[in-house]
């Protein structure tokens, strides 16, 4: 199997430690992904803002940089949405349909293709989901509110797998966070809103570790988590996995504010 890893632009300039944090995770389930240079951008910045035709040679050059891959995998949702379903602006040739069939977010790869269902390891915190809207509407990541009250997906199965590891009940589970890239900017007033509703819901219910599987999200609200200077950390679930599968077992310890700041 031949893999190849894209990084999205927000996680390669701000984030580079989930880049590594997937990397890790994959070689640890058994898969030596390769990190092509050359790549760059999904285009999905300019066709949020109106400027998909502009983005077109960015979309070729994806493909070009991974046409040659078994599967492309992101820790992404938004990104690996965007490649499937918007790069049907471009010639549909035998290597764009390849490339657009192959993408993968990184949890739907770990379960669909590489059929893990369960992730040895410890990590004794509560931890709260975020559930990005193009992971769980775009690729049906997770089960939707408004169609069954059955809280359910394929990250919150693979979190409930690990040792010690408690996941937050929320009271709206799968409510935007108002980021929506170009959206916090045009309406900042009402993103920022937005994300602090969604963050006052883990503190309700005692989340320590604010995770998701978009960091896009996540880093919307860390921000409002460190303005308020909340005791809680935000990972990526690559993160969390990553770091659980380092740990030895042992009895579930007291959280501490700021303790897994270490991670």
């Amino acid at each position: 199997m031949k893999v190849g890893l894209f990084i999205p632009c927000y996680i390669d300039q701000f984030y580079p430690q989930v880049g590594i944090a997937t990397y890790q995770l994959l070689e640890k389930l058994g898969v030596k992904a390769d990190f092509p240079r050359q790549q760059t951008c999904c285009g999905q910045p300019m066709a949020n803002t109106g400027c998909e035709q502009d983005a077109k040679p960015v979309y070729r050059h994806f493909v070009d940089t991974f046409r040659g891959y078994d599967y492309v995998v992101a820790p992404s949702g938004s990104c690996v949405y965007h490649v499937r379903k918007h790069y049907d602006v471009v010639e549909q040739t035998a290597q764009v349909q390849h490339v657009r069939q192959a993408t993968y977010d990184l949890f739907d790869f770990i379960t669909s293709v590489l059929g893990v269902t369960e992730l040895p390891g410890r990590f004794p915190h509560q931890v709260g989901l975020h559930l990005s809207c193009h992971g769980q509407r775009g690729l049906h990541q997770a089960n939707e509110s408004e169609m069954t009250p059955v809280r359910e997906g394929q990250l919150s199965r693979l979190l409930r797998t690990v040792d010690g590891l408690t996941l937050t009940e929320l009271n709206r589970n799968d409510e935007c966070c108002g980021f929506g890239g170009t959206f916090c900017i045009t309406e900042e007033a009402v993103s920022a809103r937005m994300g602090q509703d969604r963050v006052q819901d883990h503190v309700l219910n005692g989340t320590e570790v604010l995770t998701g599987g978009d960091m896009s999200c996540l880093m919307h609200l860390e921000g409002i988590v460190r303005r308020r200077q909340l005791p809680m950390r935000v990972m990526h679930a690559a993160e969390i996995f990553n770091a659980a599968l380092q740990q030895p077992s042992k009895p579930v310890s007291t959280f501490v504010p700021g303790a897994v700041a270490a991670l």
